[in-house]
């Protein structure tokens, strides 16, 4: 499967546009952004930290982090922010003794504040299997705070040992001034049950941004990433009245022998015991969505179930019925039937 991100250059923002899965570090590598775009209704934080240690005899611990702040505002469109510090695209070229780097950033265009440079990128991934290609052409107004504008080129690749494991790799580098090629490898997890990615690192670019991924340093640095997408409708109940009770499943008439409470992300009771034929009742008292899962296919379980909703299902047949709520798997249960 294969994928394009353009992004021209023109006067002020920058882009890429992508599928759901590309939002993933399971599918781009550290100091690239593949085709990565965040759906809408979502906001999402990404933290890159980097960190070397000085030499002797001081041993200072020297941190790099870089935010990212981006949301969706239609499909394959997104805007967004990052902001570095210890940025060296400006140190030793001009003399600047500013740190910190801010890019804006949209479906076509970015700038970046710290070199006062419009700049632009092309990026390409290809997906197979268990293996992700990814590809950059990159264009700066200001590389390193030059006057002329000058292109850069990257590629790399991701390779997924399961669903929750990948290897990824990536070099990039400006064509000319002579720089030294920015390059990355990392160790990419998929966080079980939740929406989360996290990266241990190593490389020698310090700012996840358009020129700082193409400018490597003489050290080696060590770190992570850390996606956190957050979806705007789970706070939709802090603007709304409680929502109507809701019930979901059907008794088919029988007694509803015990209820459930879903609340503080829990089960609260976490076995309970009926007789054949009876009833049990979930009720969803948080604000976020729960579901009753059934582990195995013994039971069919229940649909989504909304904050303020119900279920009720009925258990014909004796035996135990562990359960689980997908979203948060971490939370089970059992109904035990005589």
């Amino acid at each position: 499967m294969k994928r394009v991100a353009l992004v021209p250059l023109v006067v002020a923002l920058a882009s890429a546009a992508a599928p759901l899965g590309a939002q993933s570090l399971m599918y781009r590598s550290a100091n690239l952004g593949g085709t990565w775009v965040v759906d809408p209704g979502v906001v999402q934080f990404n933290f890159v930290h980097r960190f070397y240690v000085a030499p002797g005899p001081s041993h200072t611990v020297v941190n790099n982090p870089t935010f990212t702040f981006a949301t969706g505002i239609a499909r394959n469109v997104a805007v967004g922010a990052q902001f570095a510090t210890h940025s060296f695209i400006i140190e030793g070229f001009t003399g600047s003794q500013s740190s910190n780097e801010t890019q804006l950033f949209a479906r076509w265009r970015a700038y970046n504040f710290l070199a006062k440079s419009g700049d632009g990128e092309l990026g390409a991934d290809w997906t197979k299997g268990a293996l992700t290609l990814e590809g950059a052409a990159r264009i700066a107004g200001k590389p390193l705070g030059q006057s002329s504008a000058r292109a850069a080129f990257g590629g790399g690749f991701v390779a997924r040992v399961n669903r929750y494991v990948a290897l990824s790799a990536d070099v990039g580098s400006f064509v000319s001034p002579t720089v030294l090629a920015a390059w990355s490898a990392a160790l990419n997890l998929a966080i079980p049950g939740s929406p989360h990615t996290f990266s241990f690192e190593v490389s020698n670019a310090l700012t996840s941004t358009i020129q700082g991924n193409s400018i490597g340093q003489s050290q080696h640095l060590y770190g992570f990433e850390f996606t956190i997408p957050i979806h705007l409708k789970r706070f939709s109940p802090w603007f709304h009245k409680t929502p109507k009770p809701i019930v979901l499943g059907s008794a088919a008439g029988a007694a509803i022998a015990a209820d459930v409470r879903m609340s503080n992300v829990k089960f609260m009771g976490d076995t309970i015991t009926i007789a054949a034929g009876q009833a049990v009742r979930w009720t969803n008292a948080d604000p976020i969505e729960h579901t009753v899962t059934f582990d195995g296919a013994a039971e069919p379980g229940s649909p989504v179930i909304p904050p303020n909703g119900s279920y009720v299902h009925r258990f014909d047949k004796p035996g135990t019925y562990t359960y689980h709520c997908t979203p948060h798997p971490f939370m089970k249960g059992a109904v035990v039937v005589r």
